[in-house]
């Protein structure tokens, strides 16, 4: 198969040390990361507090990297302005908040940024096919969101397929980006099921040496996602 997505590496800051955020985004950088994973929890939607819009401003003055804001709150709308001007590139929020998902996007592109929506693992992914013409992304949660380090569901992987093979079909723009357990282990799993953007926290941060995992995951991803 022909590869038709490039295969990015999305680190996610949930599992930085944040005593030293400055060096863990420059570390990043210098990996060969295609962007950063920024988790938004409001200890509503699920159970537990990350940070906010404060943090985003700040760090990004430390990276040039794209930020790719995953909103995990109950209310994304009301809140894609203030990310928006605080530096997000891209906004991802959930097919299960209360916000309505078609004004949700329109508004996220109207802010000049791309859109994703994601899908808890216990919620289908059918439901979100509607939006499929707006959206430049999918995110299919390989665990349940609000906690880093949990493993790979690999029962998610049908999700992945089903949304892949529409993008592959359809909507030949569209990413496919999992987020949850992705390590050396997994990668490879969740590229041959046709996804092209991984969410690496703890594989990353955890890393002795970060270049060298960075590298391998993409590999490992881009071989996988060729020969599906």
């Amino acid at each position: 198969m022909v590869i038709t997505m490039q295969n990015l590496i999305s680190a996610s800051i949930l599992s930085a040390d944040f005593g030293c955020l400055r060096d863990e985004l420059s570390r990043c950088e210098v990996s060969g990361c295609d962007m950063i994973h920024f988790d938004v929890m409001d200890g509503h939607f699920v159970p537990n507090i990350s940070y906010g819009v404060p943090v985003l401003k700040s760090i990004k003055k430390y990276s040039r990297l794209p930020m790719d804001v995953h909103l995990m709150i109950s209310e994304p709308y009301k809140y894609l302005s203030a990310f928006a001007d605080a530096g997000a590139d891209i906004i991802t929020f959930h097919a299960e908040a209360l916000s309505d998902p078609g004004e949700t996007i329109d508004r996220i592109h109207e802010l000049g940024l791309k859109a994703g929506i994601s899908v808890k693992p216990n919620t289908s992914v059918d439901w979100i096919y509607k939006y499929l013409n707006k959206l430049d992304m999918v995110l299919i949660m390989t665990v349940e969101p609000g906690f880093g380090g949990q493993s790979y569901m690999a029962d998610m992987e049908e999700k992945i397929k089903s949304a892949a093979s529409i993008a592959d079909n359809e909507y030949k723009h569209l990413d496919i980006q999992v987020d949850g357990g992705i390590s050396l282990k997994t990668v490879s799993h969740a590229a041959s099921c046709g996804a092209n953007i991984f969410v690496a926290g703890s594989a990353v941060f955890n890393a002795s040496d970060t270049n060298a995992v960075v590298s391998e995951l993409r590999h490992l991803a881009s071989d996988a996602y060729t020969k599906r």
